[in-house]
């Protein structure tokens, strides 16, 4: 059993982690402004059934196979670049089709949830540390594994919908043509700054 203070440490280490602005979180935003609430569940889903197959991966030990193979790292930066240019060529498109014949983004769904997850290698080495500083070698692997990722998982689920919910709040509103204009070249550009910070950083 995980001690109480081992969970305090847990929760002051996932918290302000999971919270904290960064890509994942604005696509989010992104998806419920758009998309709003409801639209924007499928998309939201995949993003958390990744979190847990990363949990289920590092926290079983599998993550060490990923560990000796460096390039995977860089391979997994660059597809997650591609995908997030993908994204904003998605929404500058949408914007630049004139008048009536405007075209709405296909709603981001589960496969595009799951892999803005499986693409970000700094959710990866949030997971690996997490794991890494919280499971005690002297205890089941397994029930600590499934305790630590059911507690992250509800963390998650609290960080990431007032996300979803205050990109919907600000954006959702806005459903005039021109709005819809702006918000696509404001999506778009915010796609753009977070395939350059994940590119370089």
């Amino acid at each position: 059993m995980i001690s109480s203070e081992v969970w305090w440490l847990f929760v002051g280490y996932t918290v302000p982690m999971v919270f904290s602005p960064g890509p994942g979180n604005t696509v989010l935003a992104t998806a419920g402004g758009r998309f709003g609430i409801r639209g924007s569940l499928p998309f939201w889903m995949g993003f958390e059934v990744a979190n847990l197959a990363l949990c289920a991966i590092y926290g079983l030990g599998l993550g060490r196979v990923l560990h000796q193979l460096p390039q995977l790292h860089q391979a997994m930066r660059w597809g997650g670049v591609v995908y997030l240019l993908y994204l904003a060529w998605s929404f500058f498109r949408s914007s630049a089709t004139p008048g009536g014949a405007r075209e709405e983004p296909a709603r981001l769904g589960f496969g595009e949830g799951f892999l803005a997850v499986a693409l970000n290698p700094k959710i990866h080495s949030m997971i690996v540390v997490m794991f890494s500083q919280f499971l005690d070698p002297d205890t089941a692997m397994l029930m600590q594994t499934a305790q630590l990722t059911a507690a992250f998982l509800v963390v998650c689920v609290a960080c990431h919908f007032p996300w979803i919910y205050g990109g919907k709040l600000l954006l959702g509103r806005f459903r005039s043509e021109r709005a819809m204009r702006i918000q696509g070249w404001t999506f778009g550009t915010c796609m753009l700054a977070v395939a350059g910070y994940v590119a370089f950083t």
